[in-house]
């Protein structure tokens, strides 16, 4: 039964890694690089090219690099977040796509490694934020496994698209806020549960008393 939940969960990050693999197929077997369709920032085409960017890659390298983690991440928004997975993950497409065509260099800027940023940075501070311990428990698993990602939205390599980085990372963190309130249910720690029993008591007992 659980192998049949996770495998639901894979599913979806499974699908988008295997658009970006059959678009660097097709760009490998007809030759043709569609860099093109990446976001070129503050352009009309720019815009447009939020949908496209995400699929396209450089490189064999570039399209491992971030299938791997979207996989991973992607799973665990699916898997602990399972309600509003499908609104964060498509919230993390558009605004940081969005914020890279408004600050990005005008050049072209191609791969996921926004939304990658995206998921990174969400999964770390919703759990920090919502103070679950199971949650944050996979904040902490996301540091040990992408920590090193914090070097990627500084300027260190002039050929990576840190204002994606950047963008990604700003989006997690605002998206992390904005639903907070929303998704897996408040933890109640053992005070809390008793003194919301002792309560009850006191109500019960007062409301005996007065009838």
């Amino acid at each position: 039964m659980k192998k049949k939940v996770l495998f639901r969960q894979v599913v979806p990050s499974l699908l988008f890694v295997a658009i970006i693999i059959t678009t660097k197929l097709l760009e490998d077997y007809f030759q043709v690089r569609w860099t093109k369709y990446g976001v070129y920032p503050r352009s009309f085409e720019g815009v447009l090219a939020i949908i496209t960017s995400p699929f396209i890659h450089g490189d064999w390298k570039h399209v491992f690099n971030n299938s791997v983690p979207l996989i991973v991440l992607g799973t665990s928004l699916r898997y602990f977040y399972k309600d509003i997975s499908k609104e964060v993950f498509l919230w993390s497409w558009f605004m940081s796509g969005l914020w890279l065509w408004a600050i990005g260099r005008p050049s072209f800027h191609i791969g996921a490694s926004g939304i990658v940023y995206a998921l990174a940075s969400f999964l770390f501070f919703s759990g920090l934020i919502r103070k679950h311990t199971s949650l944050m428990a996979v904040s902490f698993v996301v540091v040990f496994l992408y920590g090193s990602m914090v070097w990627g939205i500084f300027p260190i390599k002039e050929h990576i698209s840190w204002e994606g980085h950047l963008s990604g990372g700003l989006a997690g963190v605002i998206l992390a806020w904005w639903f907070r309130f929303e998704g897996p249910p408040k933890q109640k720690y053992q005070y809390e549960i008793d003194e919301e029993l002792e309560e009850n008591e006191v109500m019960i007992e007062y409301h005996y008393k007065e009838n």
